[in-house]
This record gives structure tokens, C-alpha cells and sequence, in this order.
């Protein structure tokens, strides 16, 4: 089977950290091995452009130096880590991608898609997610679930009408890319969306074969 490219999306609180370590568990059990990774991040000079991004020391960034920040780090990640992994058959899950990007940067930010995809196309040569999971409920109830964690960072400080961009951003996504997107109802129960998410990927594992 040849390796494949999973990424995780959703708004803060949607649930993601809580089910990666699980949609590693199935694939690995599929007998796949398998790279869990995210973004901004995976680096070594990912993770120090993360902490840029998220602290609140750097709250007057524009979005501009925010948009160009992702993609650097995302260079680096793709060539240090991503496309070596799938090169020798690893499966790769990533938390948060590019669609993030667009997402936050574009739906939250108000930055153009059409300026994000030069980017994106400069940066990815032309890689993409094979499977995008979607979790998804209401912005309200996402922050509800991040205030919750305790300390917010830069992004999670963002005030409610920001999230609700965000979100509509991410369905607009998931309705232009109906073949890679699994769109996933992630204000329900745990183990709800544990049973849905487990469901989706071996109807994935089967079709990769």
C-alpha cells in the first residue's frame, strides 16, 4: 500500500489532540507505520516559529508576517519531514495544514485565497492531503472547550466572530474538496465521534489499497 497524507482540521476545541493519538492507534493496527506530526511546527525551527506565532508577546503582528511565518515554517517541515516520511512509506498525520492556513489566515483574517494559494503552490509543489478529517461544531462551543484547558494563546484570545469565519471558512473548504474531506460532527460524545472517526478510516484503508 503506498503511503498516504492525513491531515486533521477544526476550530479550537474541536476535539483534535483528543483523537490523533487514536487515528495513529487504528492505522498502526491496520499495519501502517505511521509519522504524527502538526503544524505550525515539526521542526526544530517549526516549533520556534510556533511559539512566534502563539504567544501573546507578539500581539501586534500583522497578517501579512502571520501568513508568511506559516508558510516558512511549513517549507521546512514539508522538506525535513513530511516528504521523507512519505518517500519511504510512512503515513503521514498531521495536525493542521494548509487548509488551516486558509482557514485562519483567509477566513479569519480576511487575507485573499487567491493570495494564499500562490503560496501554497510555490511551497507544496503540488503535494496534498490524500484524506482531510474535519472535526466540526459551532465556534461558540469550541471556545467554551478551550477556556476550559486554562491559558489561552494569541489565536485563542481571538473574539467569537473570528471563530465563526474560521469555521465557515473550513465548510466552505470541505464543499470545494468533497472527495478528500470527511466532515465530522465533534460536538457530540468522545467516544461518538472515536466510533466515527474509526469507521471512516478503514473505509479509507480499504480504498487505498
Amino acid at each position: 500500500m503506498t503511503s498516504q497524507f492525513i491531515t486533521v482540521e477544526g476550530i479550537e476545541g474541536a476535539g483534535k489532540s483528543t483523537q490523533l493519538g487514536f487515528i495513529r492507534a487504528v492505522l498502526e493496527t491496520a499495519g501502517q507505520r505511521v509519522l504524527l506530526t502538526r503544524e505550525p511546527g515539526g521542526t526544530a525551527l517549526g516549533e520556534e516559529i510556533r511559539s512566534l506565532l502563539l504567544e501573546q508577546r507578539q500581539d501586534g503582528m500583522s497578517a501579512d508576517a502571520e501568513l508568511l511565518l506559516l508558510f516558512a515554517a511549513r517549507a521546512e517541515h514539508l522538506q525535513q519531514v513530511i516528504r521523507p516520511a512519505l518517500e519511504t512509506g510512512s503515513w503521514v498525520v498531521c495536525d493542521r495544514f494548509t487548509d488551516a492556513t486558509y482557514a485562519y489566515q483567509g477566513g479569519g483574517r480576511g487575507i485573499a485565497w487567491e493570495r494564499v494559494a500562490v503560496l501554497e503552490n510555490w511551497v507544496q509543489s503540488g503535494l496534498r492531503p490524500d484524506l482531510t478529517l474535519l472535526f466540526d461544531l459551532p465556534a461558540e462551543a469550541g471556545l467554551a472547550r478551550a477556556g476550559r484547558r486554562g491559558l489561552m494563546d494569541r489565536f485563542e484570545s481571538e473574539e467569537l466572530a473570528f471563530f465563526q469565519r474560521v469555521r465557515r471558512a473550513y465548510l466552505e473548504l470541505a464543499a470545494r474538496h468533497p472527495g478528500r474531506y470527511r466532515l465530522i460532527d465533534a460536538s457530540r460524545a468522545v467516544t461518538a465521534v472515536r466510533a466515527e472517526v474509526e469507521a471512516l478510516l478503514h473505509t479509507f484503508l480499504q480504498e487505498s489499497t
